[in-house]
């Protein structure tokens, strides 16, 4: 997803020159507000129609508008006027339109934040989420103007199990970033693009192991492949630093998965062709739309963040991305994402922080299942730094016995260890157990030597950003 620098920066502009205009507005909203009716829809809010014409309609019925909605005034109603501010800013419509709106909702609130849309955020999301029952469809219908496609998402009395006022517009139309279909693979002794420090994202399923370069899956943020007679949607959000696999098809029913050009807390939301649902990319869940209350959750498959030299020695006949996507791209090594990559700054805000670690610091995350409530999960983080330490890690968090073992080059796997208790690491993949057994790793399970019917199985990891993961999960077991 991208941000616009340049607007950024008239916005700033704008924010030192032109408070003293905010301020009279509020000045003339809060002293005009009662001179109105209150036209009231018949769920006792004010009609959602109201707001729409304050922002997309001339400056007089505008004005009316606003004046309507201020007679039935609820601060929860400050997130849609955000929105049409967030919209209107220079000088994508104008100075009149911003600085009526941020005036607005200075008169109402009593909120002297003026044009600064960051405090103004803030202050919403520390209030009470009690939204117009018709959110949804103020943001279907605003995003429509930047691509149609958004009103799909948000048809009037659609289910949302996420705070609207936490979504934001990435950028991008949907799939503006464009997905790869089944893109076009070859085998390692072809891939003579790649260097051995390339970082690629390895899967294995049965007998057939790919690697996804991040060079490659960074311009296109999701991919649709077949692996191992699986056909999987591998998903990243680069601005969260963490990629997915999940199976398309769940209780039967196949999905087909795109780039929404939306974001929740700085995480992409994808969304299917079939139903139209939005749908959480940590969790592989839908949030809103008509499957957003059936509990529905995709499988995920393990995958590791690791350098192409390790993956490929340890999987002779893997293969990989062509470089012949269809797209035009500069598909070197680090070219996406540059900037980004290359500080702790956010593109887009978020809800939570927390500051034992730094931003983008690279955290190992799984979610696990409460054994006892399986509508329930438990999040947790350990920092890459602490296993890069701690080659064989070994931790019981709640009812699981979590061991995870490093790489010489950083790539973590997780198993789930049972009752077995591991003391080293062995020459090679190997492991050995307290007892003095023997265990092979691969990328499915460890496997004891002895018996090869006696496996513990991989358990779904995969890396992100601190404040991504946070941000998703704040109450996350953190292990640093």
């Amino acid at each position: 997803m991208t941000d616009d620098a340049s607007s950024r920066k008239r916005i700033d502009h704008v924010q030192r020159s032109c408070v003293s205009v905010a301020a009279l507005l509020i000045v003339v909203f809060g002293s005009v507000q009662s001179l109105w009716a209150q036209p009231v829809s018949e769920n006792g809010h004010p009609d959602i129609q109201l707001f729409l014409d304050a922002g997309f309609q001339a400056p007089d019925r505008a004005n009316e508008a606003l004046g309507e909605i201020a007679a039935g005034w609820r601060d929860s109603y400050a997130s849609l006027v955000w929105d049409l501010a967030w919209l209107s800013r220079p000088p994508s419509r104008g100075f009149q339109r911003f600085f009526t709106l941020v005036g607005f909702l200075g008169g109402q609130t009593g909120q002297g934040f003026g044009p600064d849309l960051g405090r103004w955020r803030e202050w919403i999301w520390n209030q009470p989420y009690e939204p117009h029952p018709d959110y949804a469809y103020l943001k279907g219908q605003w995003y429509g103007q930047i691509d149609p496609r958004f009103r799909d998402f948000f048809p009037q009395g659609v289910t949302s199990r996420i705070r609207l006022d936490e979504i934001d517009w990435g950028g991008v139309a949907v799939n503006g970033i464009p997905p790869l279909y089944f893109p076009s693979i070859i085998s390692a002794v072809e891939a003579e693009y790649l260097a051995d420090d390339d970082i690629v994202f390895g899967i294995a399923i049965k007998s057939e192991a790919r690697a996804y370069p991040k060079r490659i899956l960074a311009w296109h943020e999701m991919a649709i492949d077949e692996l191992g007679g699986t056909e999987l949607t591998i998903v990243y959000c680069t601005l969260c630093g963490t990629v997915i696999p999940f199976e398309s098809e769940i209780e039967g029913r196949h999905f087909t998965f795109g780039t929404s050009g939306l974001l929740y807390r700085s995480n992409k939301l994808m969304f299917d062709e079939e139903t139209k649902n939005l749908w959480n990319t940590f969790e592989g869940a839908p949030v809103i739309g008509s499957l957003a209350e059936t509990g529905l959750r995709l499988r995920s498959r393990a995958v590791v963040t690791t350098t192409w030299g390790e993956w490929r020695r340890a999987h002779r006949s893997t293969t990989v991305l062509s470089l012949d996507t269809g797209y035009s791209r500069d598909y070197s090594e680090g070219a996406a994402y540059r900037g980004y990559f290359g500080t702790d700054e956010l593109m887009f805000e978020v809800n939570a922080s927390d500051t034992r670690l730094a931003n983008k610091e690279e955290v190992v995350t799984l979610r696990l299942r409460d054994t006892v409530q399986e509508d329930r999960w438990l999040a947790v983080a350990i920092t890459a730094r602490f296993l890069r330490d701690r080659p064989l890690y070994q931790q019981l968090i709640s009812e699981y016995n979590l061991v995870v073992v490093t790489s010489e080059g950083g790539a973590n796997r997780v198993f789930n260890a049972a009752d077995t208790q591991f003391v080293r690491k062995a020459e090679g993949a190997a492991l050995v157990d307290s007892e003095g057994r023997r265990w092979q790793m691969d990328e499915a399970a460890l496997v004891l030597e002895n018996d090869s019917a006696i496996q513990l199985p991989r358990v779904p990891a995969q890396r992100a950003f601190w404040f991504g993961w946070h941000a998703q999960f704040p109450d996350t077991v953190l292990i640093d």
